[in-house]
């Protein structure tokens, strides 16, 4: 053949132009350093890639919703608030009852043993249960005001119970723990619903006035740790999201919002032409990859 470097260029070619859609289609959306209301930093992030591997299959932010979610193997979970200064963050599970709402729970609340989460300051009160359960050992009797005053919502109407109703059908559970499959069971406990209160503020006696949720501590890894004190906390001051790259090992990235990643931060790495790399999302498309080649293409018929 004439140009056997040219066959071999176009033979390339087509392998690119093949795999090239491939590589689009499994683009990443950006990492965002907020998910609605809620400021996101590390070890949490918003999607694939961002934050810390070790929290990211259990903390994402759901397309379209702006919401942040905890995942675990029983289901979905509302966050509704973080302490990054004390790890500690709040859920809100969708059946999860309040002096406003009531529900009937036939899901299991759980965490997964894996995870770098496990239960917080929460009290949960049990609800509707068929006695004995309110007598168990895992009720506090010392709590029981709390079950009198809960039960004067009239949402208790909502789980069969007439208002004002005897407060033997409800076992305030605390300290809360969960059973060895780190599990809330309440069909096991005979219970139709629960309530979990992370603070009664000034109004020990008005449930209106609760805080609701199940507060969760989070433990950073030795390695996360590491990458706050070294790497994460430079990256956000330059603008920047921590996220972590897993086509090299799952390695600190600081992505910024010129549409790349560093591993550095924002201001010095880009300016130095050091340790930059284009993310997935930021990455050469079909069309500069025909370009580069036609123009080689073009040289070398000339």
């Amino acid at each position: 053949m004439e140009h056997p470097l040219l066959f071999i260029l176009f033979k390339l070619f087509l392998i690119i132009l093949l795999f090239t859609p491939q590589l689009t289609l499994a683009q990443y959306p950006a990492c965002q350093s907020t998910c609605g209301t809620l400021q996101v930093k590390y070890p949490f992030g918003t999607g694939d890639g961002c934050g810390s591997p070790r929290f990211q299959p259990y903390v994402t932010c759901e397309t379209g919703r702006d919401q942040l979610l905890l995942t675990t193997h029983t289901g979905s979970y509302p966050i509704t608030s973080i302490s990054y200064t004390t790890s500690t963050l709040t859920i809100t599970p969708y059946d999860m009852s309040t002096c406003i709402s009531m529900h009937r729970c036939s899901s299991i609340l759980g965490l997964d043993w894996a995870s770098p989460f496990q239960l917080g300051p929460s009290t949960f009160i049990l609800i509707s249960c068929t006695p004995p359960t309110s007598s168990l050992t895992l009720c506090d009797p010392s709590y029981s005001h709390l079950c009198a005053s809960l039960y004067t919502c009239p949402a208790v109407v909502s789980v069969g119970l007439q208002l004002f109703p005897p407060t033997n059908t409800c076992c305030v559970y605390s300290p809360a723990n969960l059973n060895g499959k780190g599990e809330l069971d309440l069909r096991a406990l005979n219970c139709d619903g629960y309530s979990s209160v992370v603070s009664m503020g000034q109004y020990p006696t008005d449930p209106s006035q609760w805080e609701y949720g199940v507060a969760l501590k989070y433990v950073n890894g030795v390695l996360d740790n590491n990458i706050i004190d070294t790497k994460c906390n430079a990256c956000e001051k330059s603008g920047g999201v921590c996220g972590y790259a897993p086509l090299a090992g799952d390695s600190f990235v600081c992505v910024c919002k010129g549409g790349y990643n560093t591993t550095m931060d924002c201001y010095s790495s880009y300016a130095q032409n050091q340790g930059v790399f284009w993310s997935a999302a930021s990455s050469p498309t079909g069309e500069i990859w025909f370009g580069f080649l036609a123009g080689l293409i073009f040289c070398l018929l000339n």
